[in-house]
């Protein structure tokens, strides 16, 4: 791979026949339309990146994310009213043959990318968005589905860079909510205080639906070259990946 490509992303790998999946860092620079930074700087850092990927020309794929649990089909056509016309609106993203490269941005949620095989010898891959809103709501599983429902099979998981278990401080109330849904999402921070550990409930829930996943080391609010909303409310989005070079 590109030396610019190793500089951009957190961690990357190939995960199948041309195809690769990652998240990517500070270096990167901010790659979301809705944050206040200036719209063509960054359609310029999304136009570098798709170079160093390797990919068409604004054919990397985003999403307009409200923490739902819709997941749509890549061809889907953008939301007009949204921050990013060209996006749809939706926490998930599937491209049936993996042809169409799929982003997912976040500053200390979750970013899951996916891969399966797929009729005739393609995959089926997805980038999801998955809070603790979306987790809770069932995006994971909703993901998988589609997925599956598109004939993918042997469906691998990759559960990128977010706030951490120990640093992920909740209110009492939230953390007994999430735990009556998924009790492998307790956790407590080092003062002792209630938290929840979103990569671990999701490790549980795709172990569940008989996905393999693999958690990337990194905790967006204690590592400063990984965007974290909690460490700076006005920080930018790093991205989580998934595509096949052209």
């Amino acid at each position: 791979m590109a030396a610019g490509l190793s500089r951009m992303f957190w961690w990357h790998r190939q995960v199948g026949d041309n195809l690769w999946a990652g998240f990517t860092n500070t270096s990167a620079g901010n790659l979301a339309l809705h944050v206040g930074d200036n719209p063509a700087a960054v359609l310029q850092r999304r136009a570098a990146l798709e170079s160093e990927l390797g990919v068409a020309p604004g054919s990397l794929r985003f999403m307009n994310q409200v923490h739902s649990a819709r997941v749509v089909d890549a061809s889907a056509p953008g939301d007009a009213g949204a921050a990013d016309t060209s996006a749809p609106t939706a926490d998930g993203l599937i491209s049936i043959g993996g042809s169409v490269p799929l982003a997912v941005l976040v500053a200390d949620c979750m970013p899951v990318l996916f891969a399966g095989a797929g009729p005739a010898g393609n995959p089926v891959t997805a980038a999801v968005h998955a809070g603790r809103k979306g987790l809770l709501d069932g995006i994971l599983p909703a993901a998988v589905e589609q997925m599956r429902s598109a004939g993918g099979t042997d469906i691998q998981a990759w559960i990128g860079p977010c706030v951490c278990g120990t640093c992920y401080e909740v209110p009492a109330d939230m953390q007994a909510g999430a735990a009556a849904l998924h009790p492998a999402a307790v956790s407590r921070t080092r003062s002792g205080t209630p938290a929840l550990d979103l990569p671990a409930g999701a490790e549980a829930q795709l172990a569940a639906l008989g996905v393999r996943s693999e958690r990337i080391p990194g905790c967006t609010l204690e590592n400063e070259d990984l965007f974290s909303h909690r460490r700076n409310p006005a920080t930018g989005r790093l991205a989580g990946i998934i595509w096949r070079r052209a």
